[in-house]
């Protein structure tokens, strides 16, 4: 059934709130711009109604904002018609647009498509070399950064997980309203029992266990970008926030694990069971993604198919499907591969003490 003229006013008028309320919580919580100070908003096309609010929060707070706005069409044209020795290169007025933010919001573009699906992969990996050198650059800066991963999510993907392009947003637009402090809380309580050099295993579901050993450091998103995250090179915070990244020794790493659904760089895998020796992987099967499975795996050199981390989900809003199952609650994350295998009702153990038990983060006690 159409809605109705005042059903579209309504719509539109939550959808404005929500963006008040983030883009509010975002300037002064996640990034605490202060007067006088310098922001960058760079977007898409798909991120300019919430950019130009992150402008009017910031005004508002007495920063001084500057948009960055990024058109598709302009840009694959760019790629396509650009002579090959100058794409993915830093100009020196965007070197100087670093250095000269206190703060930077990114909006990324679609993830698998827009121009990713218009050009050839040599072009988008030519197109998108300057990577490191910006992040090089916003760590001299010291700059605070914050990226809305709702932007990589494109029709495409949301027809993959059956839902509209605007349920995605508006959802993970909500999670990043939780409460800062109960993530961090959560993050470090979990941490302290993820002990370094300490045995851990990962149970899912089916039986299928994975043992290895717990590496020195870690790293919560949180959604807060301050001077400890400053100095440790943690610029940029993901939003929503919420997970604990905890490194693994991939030498260690033997056994078998079996993934719920997870994104792959051309789509959703269903399923997959990877299993590992040494730290290698040496075997990936899936029932209902093979395709899509066997390209992820196999964009990536042989050598660099390990598992170096485990990322544990702590956003309490944040729900399955919705293109960000990492930050869920009680979601145990597979990283290192080129992907992040997601595991639903997983049991994580730290040595013989339960840190997550069946999709659930454990109490202490």
């Amino acid at each position: 059934m159409p809605l109705s003229s005042k059903s579209r006013r309504a719509g539109k008028s939550s959808v404005a709130d929500l963006h008040e309320k983030v883009a509010r919580k975002v300037v002064s919580e996640t990034l605490h711009l202060k007067k006088g100070e310098s922001v960058t908003v760079e977007t898409w096309n798909n991120g300019l109604p919430i950019a130009l609010r992150f402008v009017g929060e910031a005004r508002m707070a007495g920063a001084i904002p500057l948009t960055l706005f990024e058109d598709e069409d302009a840009y694959v044209f760019g790629v396509k018609n650009a002579p090959a020795d100058i794409r993915g290169k830093m100009g020196k007025h965007e070197h100087g647009l670093l250095a000269a933010s206190d703060a930077y919001i990114f909006i990324p573009n679609e993830l698998l498509e827009g121009y990713a699906r218009r050009l050839t992969p040599e072009e988008v990996e030519a197109a998108t070399g300057y990577g490191d050198s910006w992040y090089d650059e916003a760590e001299k800066a010291g700059l605070r950064g914050a990226r809305m991963s709702f932007g990589f999510a494109g029709r495409e993907l949301a027809k993959q997980l059956g839902k509209s392009l605007e349920q995605i947003e508006l959802h993970q637009l909500e999670a990043t309203l939780a409460d800062f402090g109960s993530i961090r809380k959560a993050g470090k309580e979990l941490a302290s029992r993820l002990r370094d050099n300490g045995s851990g295993s990962l149970t899912s579901p089916g039986g299928s266990h994975l043992k290895f050993e717990y590496e020195r450091g870690e790293h919560i998103e949180d959604g807060v970008v301050d001077a400890k995250d400053v100095a440790a090179g943690h610029n940029m915070t993901y939003l929503p926030p919420g997970f604990l990244r905890k490194g693994v020794k991939p030498g260690s790493v033997s056994g078998r694990v079996k993934l719920s659904p997870s994104i792959g760089l051309t789509g959703i895998i269903g399923d997959a069971t990877l299993d590992f020796e040494k730290g290698r992987l040496v075997k990936w099967s899936s029932k209902s993604s093979r395709r899509i499975l066997d390209e992820t795996i196999e964009d990536q050199p042989q050598d660099e198919r390990v598992m170096n981390a485990l990322t544990v989900g702590l956003n309490p809003l944040m729900r399955y499907g919705y293109g960000q199952d990492r930050f869920v609650a009680g979601s145990i994350g597979v990283a290192g591969l080129s992907f992040t295998g997601i595991v639903r009702s997983g049991t994580l153990r730290a040595g013989h003490s339960v840190a997550v038990n069946r999709g659930r983060l454990a109490t202490p006690g």
